[in-house]
C-alpha cells in the first residue's frame, strides 16, 4: 500500500537554497518532501495534517562539529542522548568528531560507530575520521579505507599537526583520493598550557594566554600548503579578525577552501571569563569583541561558510576545576539555534541567510543531501518559534553532561517540532 503523505500547513517557510522566505505548506512521504507550496495552500486531501501556527519552518540544522563518547566515554555522551539533545535543538544531522577511545582511525571503528549510531541516534549520524593515526600528527591513516568505510571527511579533532612535512603529505593524499581535510588552525607551541587570549584583560586575571597571532599563523601555513597541494581544506573554527586576511586571499584565488566559527565565538567574548568561570574555557579560547563583531560581520557576508555548536560534553568534576586546570569546551546541540537567533533579532543576518550557514553549507560541504526546501530533498526539518523567549535551565538538557555557557540565560527561539526522514522525533 502507498504510505499516506504527512502535511505541514500554516507554515513560514524558509528555504536556505532559493533564499525564499513566506507563507506556504510541504507535503511529505516516504522520508522525502514530496511537494512544495509557495503562499495559499490549496486544503490538503489524504493523509496526517499539522498545523504549524505560522512559525519557520526550515531545514534541519546540520552540526558539522560535535562530540559523542561512544567508543570510549558514555558516561559523557551516547549516541543515545547526543540524538536526543540534537533533536531537541532542531538539528537533524551531525558529524561526530574521531577523538573517541580508541580514535577512530581503522575502518573497523568508523563502521561499528555507524552501526551504533544507526541503532541509537534519532538523527542522521556521519562520521570524520582520524588524518593521523592516534591524532599524534606523525603517521598518515589509510585515507582511503576510512572514506570507503562511511567516513565523510578526516581530521584530528582538537589537534593541530605542527610538522609541515606531515600535513602536506596528508595533502597531497588527500588530493588523490579526493578527501575533505578538516583541520584545526592554533599553532600549538603557542597554545600549549594556555586557557585565555591574549591581551590586557588575561594580564588583569593572571591567566596563561595565548597570542591571536597563533590562529593565523596556522591558517596561513594551512593554506600554502593547501595551494602547494590543490586539496579540499575546511578550517573547522576561526575565531580572530586576523585569520580573515588570509582565508579571503585564498577564495579570491580559486582555493577550495571553507571556514567554520563556533557559536560560541558568534556570540561570548573574553569578558564573559571575568569570574573563571569553567563553562566559558573553550578551544581556541573566548576572543575580544572585536574579533567576535569581525566573525559576525565574516558570517553575514559568506567568507565564514558555516556555524557549528562545537559540541563538547564533560561531567562535572572534569569542569569544577579552577580555571586553568578545567576541561575546554561546552554543549552546544540544544543552544545552537536559539544562541544563533541572536544575530536575526540584533539585524546582523538574514534568517534564510543564517539557515543557509546552519544547513545548506554544512550539507553541500560535506557531501550530504539536506537543506533544502524542494522536491525529492529529505524530509529533515526543524519548527521554531523564532520569538518565544526563555531561560535556559542547564539541569533541563536532554544531553548528559550540562556543561553550557548559556545557563541562566535569556534566549529567544524554541524548537516546537522536528522531523527527520519524515518522522517526527521532538515534539515541545
Amino acid at each position: 500500500m502507498t504510505q499516506p503523505p504527512l502535511h505541514l500547513v500554516n507554515a513560514r517557510l524558509v528555504d536556505p537554497a532559493t533564499g525564499e522566505d513566506g507563507p506556504g505548506a510541504l507535503r511529505l512521504r516516504a522520508g522525502v518532501i514530496e511537494d512544495v507550496h509557495r503562499g495559499a495552500a490549496p486544503a490538503p486531501g489524504e493523509g496526517t495534517v499539522v498545523d504549524c501556527g505560522g512559525h519557520v519552518l526550515a531545514p534541519g540544522l546540520v552540526d558539522a562539529r560535535v562530540f559523542v563518547g561512544e567508543p570510549g566515554a558514555r558516561h559523557r555522551e551516547s549516541h543515545r542522548s547526543a540524538g536526543e539533545a540534537a533533536a531537541a535543538g532542531g538539528v537533524t544531522t551531525l558529524i561526530q568528531q574521531p577523538d573517541t577511545e580508541p580514535v577512530l582511525d581503522d575502518p573497523a571503528l568508523v563502521q561499528f560507530t555507524l552501526a551504533r549510531a544507526r541503532e541509537a541516534s534519532l538523527v542522521n549520524v556521519h562520521v570524520m575520521a582520524a588524518l593521523t593515526r592516534g591524532l599524534a600528527g606523525t603517521e598518515l591513516t589509510e585515507q582511503q579505507f576510512l572514506l570507503d568505510a562511511g567516513a565523510v571527511a578526516l581530521t584530528d579533532a582538537d589537534h593541530a599537526v605542527a610538522d609541515a612535512r606531515v600535513f602536506l603529505a596528508c595533502l597531497r593524499y588527500a588530493t588523490s583520493t579526493g578527501a575533505l581535510v578538516v583541520h584545526h588552525p592554533q599553532e600549538p607551541s603557542l597554545a600549549r598550557g594556555t586557557c585565555a587570549t591574549s591581551g590586557e584583560f588575561a594580564s588583569r586575571l593572571g591567566l596563561p594566554a595565548v597570542p591571536a597571532l597563533a590562529e593565523r599563523m596556522m591558517l596561513a601555513r594551512d593554506l600554502a600548503l593547501v595551494e602547494a597541494s590543490g586539496a579540499r581544506y575546511h578550517a573547522d573554527q576561526l575565531s580572530t579578525a586576523a585569520a580573515l586576511g588570509p582565508l579571503r586571499r585564498a577564495k579570491e584565488a580559486g582555493r577550495d577552501v571553507t571556514a567554520g566559527v563556533s557559536i560560541h565565538h558568534l556570540t561570548l567574548n573574553e569578558y564573559d571569563i571575568a569570574d573563571y568561570r569553567s563553562f566559558f574555557r573553550m578551544e581556541p579560547p573566548l576572543r575580544a569583541e572585536d574579533d567576535r563583531a569581525a566573525m559576525v560581520e565574516a558570517l553575514a557576508e559568506g567568507l565564514i561558510d558555516l556555524v557549528v555548536s562545537s559540541h563538547l560534553p564533560w561531567d562535572e568534576e572534569a569542569k569544577r576545576l579552577p580555571f586553568e586546570e578545567a576541561a575546554t569546551g561546552a554543549v552546544g546541540l540544544e543552544t545552537l539555534l536559539p544562541a544563533a537567533l541572536r544575530l536575526v533579532h540584533g539585524g546582523h543576518i538574514s534568517l534564510a541567510a543564517l539557515f543557509e550557514r546552519l544547513s545548506l553549507a554544512p550539507a553541500r560541504r560535506f557531501g550530504l543531501p539536506g537543506g533544502r526546501l524542494a522536491a525529492g530533498a529529505p524530509a529533515d526539518l526543524v519548527l521554531v518559534d523564532i520569538d518565544a523567549p526563555f531561560v535556559l535551565d542547564r539541569s533541563t538538557l536532554r544531553a548528559k553532561s550540562k556543561n553550557t555557557p548559556f545557563d541562566r540565560q535569556r534566549l529567544e527561539g524554541r524548537v516546537l517540532g522536528t522531523w527527520v526522514g519524515g518522522r517526527r522525533v521532538h515534539t515541545a
